[in-house]
């Protein structure tokens, strides 16, 4: 059973940084892509940065810039680099793996960036 773990949350001040790792147990194969997810209270999931196969990347615009996907990928891992933190960063942020037989999730892990 293919299990997705976060880790590297926690509460940093605006202008920090915080590195996000997701690893995934089990026996994971076919995976395309990986990508880092967050959702803020009241607010609807939404896609941060993605990484491809062939290590293309895509940001959301207000993290472009700031924040730096990449993956590790013979040990099934993915990272989210997060530079110049910003209360509205603030959110649950999941990691996700896409493979060619559906989508495996993290539970979570909480960012809280004070001001």
């Amino acid at each position: 059973q293919v299990q997705l773990a976060e880790s590297g949350g926690g509460l940093v001040q605006a202008g920090g940084s915080l590195t996000l790792s997701c690893v995934a147990s089990g026996t994971i194969v076919g995976v395309k892509g990986m990508s880092w997810y967050r959702q803020a209270p009241g607010k609807q999931r939404e896609l941060v940065a993605s990484i491809l196969l062939g290590g293309q990347t895509n940001y959301a615009d207000d993290v472009r810039g700031r924040f730096t996907i990449s993956r590790a990928s013979h040990k099934n891992m993915v990272y989210l680099q997060m530079n110049s933190l910003k209360p509205e960063d603030t959110a649950v942020y999941s990691c996700k793996f896409t493979t060619a037989w559906g989508d495996y999730w993290g539970q979570g892990t909480q960012v809280t960036v004070s001001s």
